[in-house]
Formats: C-alpha cells, sequence, structure tokens
C-alpha cells in the first residue's frame, strides 16, 4: 500500500505542470547516447507517446551523425570536419540524405508508433518547409567552401503546425532545401532550436551526453535566467563544447522560446522528469516570460 501511495503521491506532482502545460509545444532534440541505446531509446519514445496523449504537441528533431559517418565509412569515404561541420560533397550529402531520412528517421517513427503514438516521418524538403542557403566555415578569417551544408534563413512551419495541433508526431530529419531544389545538411541542434522558434515552443529540450550545465563545484544548476548565460560564459563556469549549445539556446530564447532544458539523455525517462518534477534533472535556460 506505502508503495501504491508514492506512486499517486508522483502523479500529483505532475498534476501542476500537466495542467500548466496542456496544449503547448515542445521541441525536442534526440540524439546522443539516447540514439544508441536500446533501453533508452524505448523510455524516450514512451516519454514522447505520453506527452502527447496528456495534452501536450510534442515534435521531434533528431540527428543521426554516427550513422551518417559509418555508412560513408562502409563506402570508403573519409569524414572531414572544420570547425565541427561535416565537409559534405555530393557523395555524403547522397549518404546522409539516405541515412537520415531513409534510415534513421523511419526507424524513430517506427518506435513512436509501437508506443501507441501516431508519428510521421518529414524532413525540409517535404513541402521545403526549411528553406537554407549554402554555409561557408569561417577559418582564421578566410571564407571556406564545405560543400552542402545549410544555413537557415526561414521555416515555414504550417506543415508542422497541422500535424502537431492534430494527433500526430512530427518526426523531422535535419535536412533543408533552397531555391534552386539543392539538399543541404544542417546541424540538427540549429534545426531544433529554429523549429522551436518558428512554431513558438513553450519549452525546447535538447537530449546531450552530459548532465547539464554545472557549476564552478561541479553541480548541476537547474535553473539559470538568460542573462546570466553570458557571465558564466566570461568567468569560465561554462567552457568548451558547452558554450556554442548555451549560445544556440540564447538565440532559441531571444525568438520567443520560453524556456530551454540541456538535459541528461542517458537517464530512463529524462523528458518526464525533467518536465513534470519540481527542480528536473538537467538545467532549465529561462526567459524573462518563463
Amino acid at each position: 500500500m506505502e508503495e501504491l501511495i508514492k506512486k499517486a503521491g508522483i502523479l500529483i506532482e505532475a498534476l501542476p505542470y500537466i495542467q500548466k502545460f496542456s496544449g503547448k509545444t515542445v521541441v525536442v532534440k534526440y540524439g546522443g547516447n539516447a540514439m544508441v541505446n536500446d533501453e533508452l531509446k524505448n523510455s524516450v519514445m514512451e516519454d514522447i507517446t505520453l506527452l502527447k496523449f496528456i495534452g501536450l504537441n510534442p515534435i521531434v528533431v533528431h540527428g543521426g551523425g554516427p550513422d551518417i559517418s559509418k555508412a560513408l565509412n562502409d563506402r570508403g569515404v573519409k569524414s572531414r570536419f572544420i570547425n565541427g561541420l561535416r565537409v559534405t560533397d555530393d557523395v555524403t550529402m547522397q549518404t546522409a540524405q539516405q541515412v537520415l531520412i531513409g534510415k534513421t528517421n523511419k526507424e524513430i517513427v517506427a518506435l513512436l508508433n509501437t508506443k501507441g503514438g501516431r508519428a510521421v516521418g518529414i524532413s525540409g524538403i517535404d513541402g521545403s518547409f526549411i528553406e537554407c542557403k549554402k554555409q561557408y566555415a569561417d577559418v582564421d578569417g578566410d571564407k571556406v567552401d564545405i560543400g552542402y551544408v545549410g544555413d537557415i534563413v526561414h521555416i515555414k512551419h504550417c506543415l508542422i503546425d497541422l500535424l502537431a495541433s492534430d494527433q500526430y508526431i512530427p518526426v523531422i530529419a535535419p535536412i533543408g532545401t533552397d531555391d534552386e531544389g539543392n539538399s543541404y545538411n544542417i546541424n540538427a541542434d540549429t534545426v531544433a532550436a529554429a523549429v522551436a522558434a518558428a512554431v513558438q515552443a513553450e519549452k525546447l529540450i535538447l537530449l546531450t551526453d552530459v548532465e547539464g550545465v554545472k557549476d564552478n563545484g561541479g553541480k548541476v544548476i537547474y535553473e539559470v535566467h538568460k542573462n546570466e548565460i553570458f557571465e558564466m560564459i566570461n568567468d569560465g563556469t561554462i567552457s568548451g563544447g558547452m558554450i556554442p549549445k548555451v549560445l544556440g539556446c540564447l538565440e532559441a530564447i531571444d525568438k520567443g522560446v520560453a524556456g530551454v532544458h540541456i538535459i541528461d539523455g542517458r537517464i530512463p525517462h529524462c523528458l518526464l522528469l525533467e518536465i513534470f518534477t519540481k527542480t528536473g534533472i538537467g538545467t532549465l535556460i529561462k526567459s524573462d516570460k518563463y
């Protein structure tokens, strides 16, 4: 009986958050170890399906870099990166499309559907809803051509709105297109932030392989206001690979997203723990309107 009462208490703790976020849109950037470990895959898909059934509108944006690298390696093509961006020639672009759209996207859709969700897989090519232009890398002040890597110009979000506001869960592969019909590979974090801003999402949640933003003592910072981020970068609290991630979060907030969460996707049911508990498990970067 005590165990049952404890479970009831957990549901009651979640009630105010369910009420607060019912009808709101949540964009989930799905990546990291949660895409590799089968137990974590199932856990994340169960969380996303539950979000839909209790009244939220989840939108999933996924990565797939390791799968692309493996597919290229199988073809005898060596992956090259400049400033963290994959150099994408014709063969690499074709491979990226085959992997992201034909394999990874459909695997996520199928898994969500087995959990009872109604997922629909799309990419930015569908309806040309992710409009982009060619992106160049800056290397010591020089403009370097890195191939078919896209810089987002505009998100035509009517297609996503139609799906998410109905019974469907959109699952988006990070491939965009230009006005000449060329396809471009785009960083999945960038796509997730742009989509969240375009649909004015209540939350953008980034599944990562880190616990969140930590203070100088190594403890996770559970909440931080957007105005504190630059101070934390300047004093070294935020450093290394976390810097571009939090700057991307700030960009999404500046464009209208209420809050951005950086959470550890290696924790089972990480989405539910972050959204429906008082402290959460990762770092929430809050806007003024949160």
